[in-house]
């Protein structure tokens, strides 16, 4: 794999040191998500095409639990 080389954090990091967040980076044919308290460790990588639903995905469930 490809190391990612700009992370962006998730815009719900909120404010001061971002400690619930995720951090996404663009590959050149997947997306990479890794945890922003631990980015040494483990990344989850999506096919591009596939992680739009997958967000949709979750803030649908989001919704439904009425978080």
């Amino acid at each position: 794999m490809t190391t990612p080389c700009a992370w962006r954090k998730s815009s719900y990091s909120g404010g001061g040191e971002g400690n619930a967040c995720v951090e996404i980076a663009h590959l050149r044919t997947r997306i990479a998500v890794r945890d922003s308290k631990a980015p040494a460790r483990a990344t989850l990588t999506f096919p591009s095409a596939a992680f739009t639903p997958f967000i949709q995905a979750l803030k649908d469930t989001h919704v439904h639990l009425g978080r």
